[in-house]
């Protein structure tokens, strides 16, 4: 019998991706929940507003949504009923996302920061 190359258990690997999961939730609340309430009390309805402002968070949100599927099916066998067909294009684009989303935010909190201290 072969031994397997994964070198968690699925019980471990899936407290992992949760934990991980909750870290990526939680990091953009830590460090911009002040730029967000300075956007939000700037509010201004117009389409470069939303665009300039709320992409970045959108697109956080957006890499983690399709992250759901990928933690959800860690330790399952591919051939499991609740196995995404497409768990890897799941992931990448998850991760592209979100990644692009904090660079961006990181920009848009600096803009705020200058906006709300000047």
């Amino acid at each position: 019998m072969r031994r397997s190359k994964q070198r968690l258990a699925p019980g471990r690997a899936k407290a992992y991706g949760v934990i991980g999961f909750v870290a990526a939730v939680s990091l953009p609340v830590a460090l911009w929940h002040d730029s967000v309430r300075a956007l939000a009390a700037g509010y201004s309805p117009s389409p470069g507003y939303f665009l300039a402002a709320w992409t970045p968070f959108c697109l956080i949100g957006l890499g983690l949504l399709l992250m759901v599927p990928v933690v959800y099916s860690i330790g399952l066998s591919s051939y499991a009923r609740a196995y995404p067909r497409h768990r890897n294009a799941y992931a990448g684009w998850g991760i592209t996302l979100y990644l692009l989303g904090l660079g961006l935010a990181t920009q848009v909190a600096w803009i705020a920061h200058g906006l709300t201290t000047s």
